[in-house]
């Protein structure tokens, strides 16, 4: 499935997929009729000779409105399955991230360099860093993907969290336990805490984001003054329709686990769900389908107003990690300085762009471009560069569409430490500090 071949497959297979929509819904769905029991989750004997199991992504007694689980009807059992041995873990890192110290500076990529030929997705997994200790089940990792081939005859689980993942370049056909997804540039796709699943490629490589949430599953923010409306709106999330594997044949099953990845070689595919009811399910959502809101008298909103996902904290209003998205909406503001304003801020923020440039930096070679990424730490002063400032500060203020690009936070409330390897990264940019530069001294008593 790496080749051309596998390619065309893959895309003719999107292209016909059927999804069943709703963010937090109670989805059922079967491949075969008759084959979701009807009254009871645990029949004596399952329909058709189907195994019944339960996969839950949260403890039995959390509220009901907190509560995600799906039963799954399958061929073979889960626990059907020879012992997990520990392999390399590749350039996959985990909280507590002891690597190197937490850096006050501001800091920003270029996007990763391309991979070696036969770099699937998970091997093709690098991250940059993150907060928190994998093993209390609180914070949160950045990784980036770059891929040329599909994963074939190997399938990956996260025990340790949810993986929020952001394609920038290249579509990804994502085969799960639950059914088919497809996530392009400008979608994103969650795979949920212990879901199995296998990604191949809709195009020659595949590049993009991945937010690793240890916390709370992610959620729909409250709306609070806005009202019953805007935002991400939840019909517009697409969970997958059951679709199943049916063979014999050796698959490497890699699961992260504490951390570390563990491998076991089955004797069938896992990926054998054949009907499945619950809400504990993966999903894509097109980001162009956000409902901005924004001001129409004076002021930048503050960043919060733009969160697509939150994950919840033991403090209200405190995120583990938001997802944020700037996407295309019209600046209508007067007497306003329209760009993000100068901050300094106590969550920590990974900034990503996917596609266009961002209407606070300058793009180029050299500054903020697409597969790139930026952090800020908590109390970092950054905000918008001298170029973005001497533009906006001088200009005429009619009413101006921003659609020209597509741009993503991860905000997070504790410091995001680097990795070893982001640390020293050759496509590090070090002289990022420079964009700042410029902006002089404009006081006249």
């Amino acid at each position: 499935m790496g080749g051309t071949s596998g390619i065309e497959q893959a895309r003719k297979t999107a292209e016909a997929l059927a999804h069943s929509p709703g963010f937090g819904n109670e989805h059922s769905s079967e491949a075969v009729p008759g084959a979701l029991p009807h009254g009871r989750n645990s029949p004596q004997r399952a329909p058709l000779g189907l195994y019944a199991e339960q996969l839950s992504g949260s403890a039995f007694t959390e509220p009901r409105a907190h509560n995600r689980r799906s039963w799954l009807y399958r061929i073979r059992p889960s626990a059907a399955h020879p012992p997990f041995v520990r392999i390399d873990n590749g350039a996959v890192r985990t909280a507590p991230f002891t690597e190197s110290v937490p850096d006050p500076n501001r800091l920003r990529w270029d996007p990763l360099p391309e991979p070696a030929p036969g770099t699937d997705f998970l091997a093709g997994m690098w991250t940059l860093g993150g907060n928190g200790d994998v093993a209390q089940r609180t914070g949160m990792a950045v990784h980036l993907y770059h891929a040329n081939t599909a994963m074939t005859d190997r399938v990956f689980s996260d025990s340790d969290g949810e993986l929020l993942i952001v394609p920038e370049r290249g579509g990804l056909l994502i085969r799960t336990e639950l059914g088919l997804l497809r996530a392009d540039p400008g979608h994103i796709a969650l795979i949920p805490r212990g879901v199995r699943f296998r990604v191949e490629l809709l195009d020659d490589s595949a590049r993009g984001y991945v937010c690793e949430n240890y916390g709370q599953p992610f959620t729909l923010p409250d709306l609070g003054p806005i009202g019953a409306n805007g935002l991400a709106n939840a019909r517009d999330f697409l969970a997958p329709v059951a679709a199943y594997e049916d063979e014999d044949r050796p698959v490497q099953v890699i699961n992260k686990f504490c951390g570390n990845l563990w491998s076991a070689t089955y004797d069938h595919s896992p990926l054998d769900v054949v009907a499945w009811h619950g809400n504990h399910t993966p999903y894509v959502y097109d980001l162009h389908r956000f409902n901005v809101i924004g001001s129409i008298s004076y002021d930048h909103p503050d960043p919060s107003i733009f969160t697509v996902l939150t994950s919840p904290s033991d403090t209200p209003g405190l995120a583990g990690v938001d997802f944020v998205v700037f996407a295309p909406r019209w600046l209508v503001g007067e007497d306003t300085f329209r760009p993000p304003y100068f901050h300094r801020n106590v969550m920590s923020e990974y900034m990503g762009l996917i596609e266009g440039a961002y209407d606070a930096k300058t793009a180029g070679k050299g500054g903020f471009v697409p597969g790139g990424g930026s952090l800020h730490n908590m109390m970092s002063a950054h905000g918008p560069d001298r170029e973005t400032f001497d533009r906006a500060s001088a200009a005429e203020l009619k009413p101006q569409k921003i659609d020209d690009g597509l741009a993503f936070m991860f905000e997070t409330r504790w410091p995001v430490t680097a990795t070893g390897q982001a640390a020293t990264a050759d496509h590090l940019q070090r002289g990022y500090d420079d964009v700042w530069q410029g902006l002089e001294r404009n006081f006249r008593p």
